[in-house]
């Protein structure tokens, strides 16, 4: 079975070793001999490193470098929020150390355990051959897996005050707008129209509870034995105590369909497209039912997760635009930008 696999380091982005090393050696004092330091292609936001020791197996996270949108990237929040989720979700990654001296590696950083199985991106490995039936098994046990995190109970976990509270949607419209505003780049819409929308027809009511924010596919891992059972749920950057609608319409902004456009298929990175996979409309289905009663119109869901995913392509893409980062994947994200928009306003045109 394929196991995912880290791979060479991008450039520009190296760890100082000389520094790191003694630090981990310090924190974590079983650690023996000198690191194979590799990084993990997925995962636009923050960098992610094996750190494979003799002994050990680790997994550094670590911020992108240049300008970053406020609030964003707080290594130390996702380090504390998962290990205080873990002992109510066990399918979070065991914590094991969390620093915030910038001399170390030049940002805060935090090691977590590596989870060893399969990660399902663009497509399974080629080893993975699933019926439709075990692709539909997996669908719903990755669609299980979120709905559990959002029957956990957060105060019990001690993570009530990780968010505001109520108007959680309200304060979503209004943050990621103004992010999208003070990312946005000549060569993308101007998006005042979905965002007047989107304020416009707020939702009467709001269920708060733990959310991921990111939820998909290529951010659980899978049992390597059993590739429909999930062992893992990884980047918990985005987590809150939020509305689990507006989680779900996030997951359905990446959720591309057999039946989707030439470009969503172009853009898809994530194995949704298999026979035996849900569609979009089966996926609120199954969630709503199994959460007990749907919403009278999902629209603003949906177009909420595309809008947010275009102001995350595009912080990502304005980063390459001023020279931040190199990564040529991020060259063209701003056609995507423009396909995400197309999309919320025929939306927003369907539901009139």
């Amino acid at each position: 079975m394929t196991i995912d696999q880290a791979g060479a380091i991008r450039d520009g982005e190296d760890l100082n070793m000389a520094q790191l090393h003694p630090w981990l050696q310090t924190a974590l004092p079983h650690l023996q001999g000198h690191p194979v330091v590799t990084q993990y292609s997925g995962g636009a936001s923050n960098w992610t490193y094996r750190l494979h020791y003799g002994n050990d197996d680790l997994i550094l996270r670590r911020p992108p470098t240049g300008t970053k949108a406020k609030g964003a990237h707080d290594m130390g929040r996702e380090y504390r929020l998962q290990k205080a989720l873990r002992p109510v979700f066990p399918l979070v990654p065991k914590m094991h150390a969390f620093c915030d001296d910038p001399a170390i590696i030049g940002d805060e950083f935090y090691v977590m355990e590596r989870l060893n199985g399969v990660i399902p991106r663009k497509n399974l490995p080629r080893d993975v051959a699933l019926s439709p039936e075990e692709v539909r098994r997996l669908c719903t046990n990755v669609l299980d897996t979120l709905i559990a995190l959002h029957k956990v109970d957060h105060r019990a976990a001690g993570l009530d005050t990780l968010a505001a509270g109520a108007g959680y949607t309200k304060r979503q419209i209004a943050g990621w707008s103004k992010r999208y505003r003070d990312a946005r780049t000549w060569n993308v819409p101007r998006g005042e129209g979905i965002m007047r929308w989107l304020a416009a027809n707020l939702p009467d009511k709001e269920r708060l509870c733990l959310t991921h924010n990111d939820f998909r596919f290529d951010n659980v891992v899978l049992d390597p034995i059993d590739p429909t059972r999930v062992i893992g749920v990884l980047d918990w950057e985005l987590a809150t105590i939020g509305d689990p609608l507006m989680d779900l319409g996030n997951t359905l902004a990446y959720w591309v369909e057999a039946g989707d456009d030439r470009l969503a298929r172009a853009t898809r990175r994530q194995p949704t497209t298999l026979p035996g996979m849900m569609t979009r409309q089966e996926v609120i289905a199954y969630y709503c039912n199994a959460m007990g009663g749907k919403p009278e119109s999902f629209t603003f869901y949906e177009v909420y997760g595309l809008f947010r995913l275009s102001v995350i392509v595009q912080q990502i893409y304005a980063r390459y635009h001023k020279g931040q980062t190199k990564n040529p994947e991020y060259k063209r994200f701003w056609i995507f930008v423009h396909y995400l928009h197309h999309r919320c306003r025929k939306l927003i045109r369907r539901a009139g």
